[in-house]
């Protein structure tokens, strides 16, 4: 079993930075890829991006590229997700999930955290 606790959202204005945090305890975090995925209102829930075990790899949706990056810290059982330009269409439930690296972005997920709300408005 693996729990995964998601914090950092909040309330945040167009173009503007949040940076959410996901805390694995249970089976050896540093041996599992870690991803993010969000559910914006009336939508499914998205691949955002993923992250190998050793953070080599990462993988971005192409709605993200070049304004979030993820990463991780292994030593802290951590894995980050820096949104940067915000929008409003951003505004989403976001959670943290870990699973097979090359199967994350198609929604194989093994586990999954309980979410945290990003609302970006003015």
């Amino acid at each position: 079993q693996v729990r995964l606790v998601e914090s950092g959202g909040g309330l945040v204005q167009p173009g503007g930075s949040l940076r959410l945090s996901c805390v694995a305890s249970g089976r050896t975090f540093s041996m599992s890829a870690m991803g993010w995925f969000r559910q914006g209102p009336g939508k499914e829930r998205e691949f955002v991006a993923a992250i190998s075990w050793s953070g080599a790899r990462t993988n971005d949706a192409d709605s993200v590229k070049g304004r979030f990056t993820i990463s991780r810290d292994n030593a802290k059982n951590t894995v980050y997700l820096q949104m940067n330009s915000l929008k409003p269409e951003d505004t989403a439930v976001y959670y943290c999930a870990a699973g097979d690296y090359s199967r994350l972005p198609i929604g194989a997920v093994g586990f999954w955290g309980q979410g945290t709300q990003v609302t970006v408005s003015s």
